[in-house]
């Protein structure tokens, strides 16, 4: 068991920065979308193997996986977006009450 919390503080800990320096920089050019993705599935079908096993620091360790790998999913799917609007120069559809949007 001890051995268990250790583990899951320094692998929680090891994964701190990268996740601070995504949500400050809301830069994720040098993540994979598909390995994101592939990841939160992964994560996803690992579950029903950590339910089963009785309640412990595996379950904190995995929740922490679980919590970050969404987050990080979506801030990379933010940050592309936000990309491709800038690419594109706009919206695609500008509402009346779009910034910079010339009024009538």
């Amino acid at each position: 068991m001890l051995a268990g919390t250790v583990s899951t503080v320094l692998f929680a800990a090891a994964n701190l920065p990268m996740l601070v320096k995504a949500v400050r920089s809301h830069d994720l050019r040098s993540y994979s979308g598909s390995a994101l993705v592939m990841g939160n599935v992964g994560n996803l079908v690992y579950t029903v193997y950590v339910v089963s096993l009785p309640f412990g620091p595996i379950w904190v360790l995995h929740a922490f996986y679980l919590v970050t790998m969404a987050l990080m999913l979506v801030l990379y799917a933010a940050s592309a977006r936000a990309r491709r609007i800038t690419r594109t120069g706009g919206s695609r559809r500008p509402g009346p009450l779009t910034p910079g949007t010339p009024r009538k």
